[in-house]
């Protein structure tokens, strides 16, 4: 039996598909909430707390892999079910490969669907609270800070300018690349300021078409354009009071740039199709992995723009730039995913460790993460080795291992030398060594107490 705390959102345009599934999970004690198109799916997201969206592909207004992006770009916290036909199939495992926990095909089999809900919501052990930044670093002490994972001088400018500005109204412009905790140090402005008790609220206007993006910051009212059934507040309403994070801010097209510009001079707007003027307090903090001076220069964004979105810059570091921080961020990485995935991997060889520290991380500390994530779901071991390292990152340490053999060695000081670095870069797994130096595992074990190679 589901636990009725648990609210499952479902997606489909189909009303008998939709009202027989719905029906069914609260029989079972879930909160099952209808919703007939993408839109209608997004607004719930906003405005309640979802756990698990159950979505067919093909839905009106936002499909379901578009539905799938967003989800799991604004509301980690949220887990999705694909429900796709037959011919869809191929298309739909696209979408587990995006971060989809499972797929179902229809027509639906209702007792199939109950179990994976029930596996969903029961297993997940432990979500990263990020909505309520509940969880704690030993910075936070210092910092009032939360989520952030760093001592190297960058980071500490970092949270220098977050807890300076934090406490004003200005607005905010957050640059690093993708994967370098631009989300997270939104929140950290928010839940560090006066505004904390209010909304945050948060939309990717790289997901979003023009028109969907008007619509989404704005609202619209009742029949402004097709499929407008109802009217809806946009984003800007949802933030009233409190802050707005505005992430890739540089894919805005120019004519809702106007009206952007608008909004954050007065504070005003009217909803698409509407004529009343809506009036709000919103504290903008916009983010772009992108160089918003060269948008201007090639007329993709507005200068006036930028000078308000730009009242405050903060560089977010890429982690390339700050090696210094990776051994911090795998141990709470380890200890982090240890506790969501049943595992109990004690921690990582030095060897291993020196692997992840050479490599560049072009996906930064996100790409982290998802390494360590599926070096702890896969490995047997009590502590993470070489061998559980991705290959393309080991390949990249691989470049950087010298053996120190040089003219004037004995061949024997020679053997031994090499022999120790291939067992130090195997991680002491001699049936690997062996294979490295084409040598007989017996052979390897006899040279290994001869030359006494610890």
């Amino acid at each position: 039996m589901g636990q009725a705390a648990k609210t499952i959102l479902v997606v489909d345009d189909d009303e008998n598909v939709r009202r027989s599934i719905t029906f069914a999970l609260n029989e079972e004690g879930y909160n099952a909430i209808p919703a007939s198109d993408g839109e209608s799916a997004l607004d719930h997201l906003n405005e309640e707390k979802v756990d698990l969206v159950i979505t067919a592909l093909n839905v009106p207004t936002i499909d379901g892999m578009k539905l799938l992006g967003i989800a799991k770009e604004q509301f980690p916290q949220v887990d999705v079910i694909m429900m796709a036909d037959a011919t869809n199939v191929e298309i739909a495992v696209e979408a587990i490969k995006k971060g989809a926990y499972d797929l179902q095909t229809k027509p639906i089999n209702i007792d199939k669907l109950k179990i994976s809900v029930d596996e969903i919501l029961e297993k997940r052990i432990v979500v990263v609270k990020d909505d309520s930044m509940d969880h704690h670093h030993p910075l936070d002490s210092k910092y009032g800070l939360t989520g952030f994972v760093g001592n190297s001088d960058s980071m500490q400018q970092v949270y220098k300018t977050i807890t300076q500005v934090a406490p004003t109204m200005t607005n905010v412009l957050l640059n690093g690349e993708t994967g370098t905790g631009k989300s997270l140090a939104a929140k950290a402005i928010h839940y560090n300021s006066p505004r904390r008790n209010k909304p945050f609220i948060e939309l990717s206007c790289a997901a979003l078409s023009e028109s969907l993006i008007e619509s989404e910051l704005f609202g619209h009212e009742r029949g402004a354009f097709t499929n407008a059934v109802t009217s809806k507040r946009g984003r800007f309403e949802l933030a009233n009071g409190g802050t707005l994070f505005l992430n890739d801010v540089s894919d805005i097209a120019p004519y809702t740039q106007v009206k952007l510009l608008r909004v954050l001079e007065d504070q005003e707007f009217e909803r698409v199709g509407g004529m009343e003027t809506v009036k709000v307090d919103v504290r903008l903090v916009a983010a772009t992995n992108k160089s918003l001076e060269n948008a201007i220069e090639e007329g993709r964004f507005r200068e006036d723009l930028y000078y308000r979105v730009n009242t405050v810059t903060i560089d977010l570091p890429a982690l390339r730039q700050r090696k210094e921080d990776i051994p911090l961020l795998v141990e709470h990485f380890i200890q982090e995913l240890n506790s969501l995935h049943g595992k109990n991997v004690k921690g990582i060889t030095d060897q291993a460790m020196q692997f992840l520290i050479k490599y560049d991380w072009p996906g930064n500390v996100r790409e982290l993460r998802n390494t360590i994530e599926g070096m702890i779901v896969m490995t047997t071991r009590s502590s993470l080795g070489i061998n559980d390292i991705p290959k393309h990152i080991r390949q990249v340490g691989d470049k950087s291992w010298q053996v120190d053999i040089h003219v004037g060695m004995s061949v024997k000081d020679a053997e031994r030398e090499l022999i120790a670095e291939t067992l130090k870069y195997t991680n002491n797994n001699k049936a690997m060594a062996a294979k490295i130096l084409n040598m007989g595992l017996r052979t390897l074990f006899r040279k290994v107490k001869e030359y006494d190679i610890s």
